[in-house]
């Protein structure tokens, strides 16, 4: 939008805009880009409610092009026919070409500033599963602080202007800890989804599970109330023993639950957090696909801490 409206104050200083067809297809032009844009966005928004997120981050699939394409070209083709009709006179072709250079202007500053907005500040998130019962449901939608942890250098992984350093017990929302578009864990391939999860070990912290019992450092983990606990009897230990430095390297990199199953569910570890990661577990701890699967989240892939729920109008509220 920026682009086009640049396009349309020097087509309209130079008189190159001022014929009734290059108006018409000028206006038809912007109508169709308005189009697309606006059909994308309702459609990938749609799209993600029903599919939670795509197998890579930033995909987008025919599926959202052809319907969005087909409005652009529908509404583009009504600028161009109505443009064309108007444009008999120099006072007419003006009217569109000053509306639409307006219009994009505007546009292309609300998208700039909501972009910059969504990217270092605040970022709305939908929770799609039950993992994070009974804290957060299906369907809340909620706010997520960004910058808490740091304003994050586009195009790097490094963090400035740091307000403090993840804590236990707070709740996280971070891109799913691979590199590997392949890898499969808990069903499907995970590369490229937004999770939520709650932090229960840190760097450098001990972290063992006993019969679904959380333990750091050798010592009870208290005031879980958060937890919950939804079937009746446990998970025994995995029948296969590792030796110490074979469960750590397998948790480390994301291979456990391939080796061991569900059974890490209730008895876990003991594993130690590696520096500059954290262990994130789903509050349902009997229904949470988690770090305990599929090993520890490094610093980088955080995107900010869960901070108030905006919808639905009952469940308004700070998230703990």
């Amino acid at each position: 939008m920026g682009l086009y409206a640049w396009g349309t104050r020097v087509g309209s200083d130079r008189g190159i805009l001022d014929t009734r067809t290059r108006t018409a297809l000028w206006h038809g032009l912007f109508l169709l880009i308005a189009g697309f844009a606006m059909a994308l966005i309702a459609v990938m928004s749609l799209e993600s409610r029903g599919r939670f997120a795509a197998p890579s981050l930033g995909t987008i699939s025919m599926r959202e092009l052809t319907p969005s394409f087909a409005f652009g070209f529908l509404l583009g083709v009504w600028g161009l026919v109505s443009a064309y009709r108007k444009g008999d006179t120099r006072e007419g072709r003006q009217y569109f070409q000053t509306e639409d250079m307006e219009w994009a202007e505007t546009v292309f500053s609300a998208v700039l500033l909501a972009s910059l907005l969504m990217y270092f500040v605040v970022q709305a998130f939908k929770i799609p599963s039950g993992s994070m019962r009974t804290t957060l449901l299906e369907g809340d939608h909620l706010f997520v602080n960004k910058f808490i942890y740091g304003v994050r250098i586009p195009f790097t992984r490094k963090r400035i202007l740091k307000f403090t350093q993840p804590r236990r017990g707070d709740i996280m929302v971070f891109q799913f800890p691979t590199d590997n578009p392949q890898e499969t864990h808990c069903g499907s391939v995970q590369f490229g989804k937004d999770f939520i999860k709650r932090t229960i070990g840190l760097p450098g912290e001990t972290v063992e599970i006993k019969k679904g019992k959380v333990f750091i450092d050798g010592k009870v983990l208290e005031g879980e109330a958060y937890a919950q606990y939804v079937d009746a009897s446990r998970y025994p230990p995995a029948t296969t023993k590792l030796p110490a430095e074979d469960y750590q390297r397998l948790w480390q990199t994301h291979q456990l639950d391939h080796r061991l199953g569900d059974a890490v569910r209730d008895n876990f570890g003991p594993i130690k957090v590696p520096e500059g990661t954290y262990l994130m577990m789903g509050d349902n701890r009997d229904r949470s696909c988690d770090g305990r699967f599929w090993g520890p989240v490094a610093e980088h892939y955080l995107k900010g801490k869960a901070w108030v729920i905006y919808w639905p109008p009952t469940r308004i509220g700070r998230v703990h």
